[in-house]
């Protein structure tokens, strides 16, 4: 189980998420976008998560696949979250960022991405679209399917256990989605103090959360492939 909360962490460290909030954050109504948004996103990783957690078989041609893959997947997520700590740390991030925002300016003005134009239009139903276009399996889920699938729950359980999956993954959008709910005054305020906490402090962070995934996944890797 511990294996799937830290999986599910994992997926929600996701860029296009975090552009996504912050573009709607911006727009007037953002409760009303995000709603939308999450309600898309819900219905296509729920989904897609139940079909694949499912798909499993419990052949022994499964159970010998995942006795290798499952393993592989630790090692290797284990592997990029370390490399990604080791770019974060020494800096190299920053100036690959400095030269793209160099690039960029040298070329002029360049249009935003076709969800961002779709989101600024400020309509829920666009919102609900795009989030149901985006919020498409990446590895982490899927490994995190894996590990739901092997702990042969009963149906029920399975499927809770799926949507608590997509519930933590989305922690991102749901916290400010739930704040402009429950205080919408007072919610713009403390996500502008988040912002400047986040900034000053997202360096050791970033380098700390991946070093420690990383640190977990791959001895677990190693563990599951000499037993």
């Amino acid at each position: 189980m511990g294996d799937v909360i830290l999986l599910s962490l994992t997926a929600s460290l996701n860029p296009t998420l975090v552009a996504v909030t912050t573009v709607m954050l911006l727009l007037e109504h953002p409760a009303r976008l995000m709603g939308g948004y999450l309600l898309g996103a819900y219905i296509t990783s729920i989904t897609l998560g139940l079909l694949i957690v499912f798909s499993l078989s419990n052949s022994s041609a499964t159970h010998t696949t995942e006795n290798t893959l499952s393993p592989g997947v630790d090692i290797g997520l284990g592997a990029i979250c370390l490399a990604v700590a080791f770019v974060i740390y020494t800096g190299r991030v920053e100036q690959t960022r400095q030269r793209r925002a160099t690039r960029k300016a040298a070329k002029g003005p360049s249009k935003p991405p076709r969800w961002q134009r779709a989101v600024d239009k400020g309509s829920a139903r666009i919102t609900f679209v795009v989030g149901a276009l985006l919020t498409l399996p990446g590895a982490s889920y899927l490994a995190g399917l894996v590990e739901i699938h092997k702990l042969h729950y009963a149906t029920p359980v399975t499927v809770l256990l799926v949507i608590g999956f997509n519930l933590v993954m989305m922690w991102l959008l749901e916290v400010p989605f739930l704040g402009f709910i429950v205080a919408p005054e007072r919610t713009p305020r403390a996500i502008a103090r988040a912002k400047l906490w986040v900034s000053r402090h997202a360096h050791v962070l970033a380098v700390r959360g991946f070093v420690a995934v990383g640190s977990l996944l791959v001895p677990k890797g190693v563990i599951g492939l000499v037993s």
